[in-house]
C-alpha cells in the first residue's frame, strides 16, 4: 500500500542517484551489526525526517519536534498542528546506513486509532538510485489486536499478512523480528514464528535503511480505515532497535538471534 514517489528523502534527487551508484546494492554487503538502546538520539545512526510528506496519501508533515527520546524510550509524535500544507505533524527517524541479510529487531508500543500507521520496515527505493525493496511491519491503528506483514521486490508488493499480537499491539510494549537471508524471510513475534516467505524472487535482496515512523491518512479508508481526529497528542514508543549481520553472534539475551537455529 506505498506509493512508488512516497519515499523522496533527505537529499537532493540527483545526488541520491549519485550515492546509491557508489554503494552496495546487494544485501550481502550491507551495515554492520548494532543495538540501539535509545539512552541518546545517535546522530551518526539516525536521521530524523523533517519537512516533507511522503505523498497526498499522509496527512502529516514530518517534523523533527514529533522524535524525541527519554529514559531510553523513543517516542515518535502524531499531534494536529498545520506545518507546511498539513493539518497535522508527526515523526519518522531512518537509519544513515543501509544494512544487509540479517535479523532486525524492534520492541514497540504502537499507536491506536482508525487511520493510523504505525511503521518498523526496512525500505530503499527510486529516490536512492535502487530498485523499491521493502519488508513490513505495520500497525494499522483501527486494529491494534493484529499487525500486517508484507515485502515489496522491484515495487511488486500484494503479499499483505494480517497476524495477531497478543494483548493488543497498543497496549504493552512486544518484540517484533524479522530475518532476512537470501532466498527467505522468516517473521516473529514475541519470539514466536507467525510467517515465512521461501521463494526467491518475493524475497528483496537490495541493502536497505530502517525506518521507524508514525502517520495518517484521511483518503486511504480501505486500508487503514476512516482517520478519526484524536483528541490530543499521540505517540508510538520503542525500547529498542536491534540489526545483527547473518553470520555474527547474538547481542542481547532476548535477541530472537539467541534460539534460531
Amino acid at each position: 500500500m506505498r506509493n512508488l514517489l512516497s519515499r523522496q528523502r533527505n537529499l537532493p534527487l540527483a545526488l541520491l542517484f549519485i550515492v546509491g551508484a557508489a554503494c552496495p546494492a546487494i544485501a550481502q554487503e550491507g551495515g554492520a551489526s548494532f543495538v540501539e538502546d535509545f539512552d541518546r538520539l545517535d546522530g551518526a545512526r539516525w536521521y530524523v525526517s523533517d519537512g516533507w510528506a511522503n505523498g497526498a496519501h499522509q496527512n502529516c508533515t514530518w517534523s523533527k519536534d514529533q522524535v524525541a527520546v527519554s529514559d531510553g524510550v523513543l517516542s515518535l509524535g502524531f499531534t494536529e498542528r498545520e506545518t507546511g500544507d498539513r493539518a497535522y505533524a508527526c515523526g519518522e527517524i531512518q537509519t544513515n546506513k543501509r544494512l544487509g541479510y540479517g535479523t532486525y529487531e524492534a520492541r514497540i508500543r504502537a499507536v491506536a486509532g482508525s487511520g493510523m500507521n504505525t511503521g518498523f520496515f526496512t525500505y530503499i527505493g527510486p529516490a536512492h538510485g535502487q530498485p523499491w525493496d521493502e519488508i513490513d511491519f505495520e500497525f494499522l491503528g483501527k486494529d491494534p489486536s493484529q499487525v500486517q506483514l508484507n515485502q515489496y521486490v522491484s515495487g511488486e508488493g500484494g503479499n499483505e499478512k494480517l497476524v495477531p499480537v497478543p494483548g493488543g499491539a497498543d497496549a504493552a510494549f512486544n518484540d517484533y523480528a524479522f530475518v532476512w537471508e537470501e532466498g527467505r524471510i522468516r517473521w516473529f513475534v514475541n519470539g514466536e514464528l507467525v510467517h515465512e516467505v521461501n521463494d526467491p524472487a518475493l524475497v528483496p535482496t537490495h541493502a536497505s535503511k530502517i525506518y521507524l515512523s508514525l502517520w495518517a491518512s484521511d483518503n486511504m479508508e480501505s486500508w487503514l480505515g476512516t482517520f478519526a481526529p484524536p483528541e490530543g497528542a499521540l505517540s508510538a514508543e520503542v525500547d529498542r532497535v536491534a540489526f545483527t549481520a547473518l553470520g555474527d553472534d547474538c547481542q542481547f539475551p532476548e535477541s530472537i538471534v539467541c534460539t534460531l537455529e
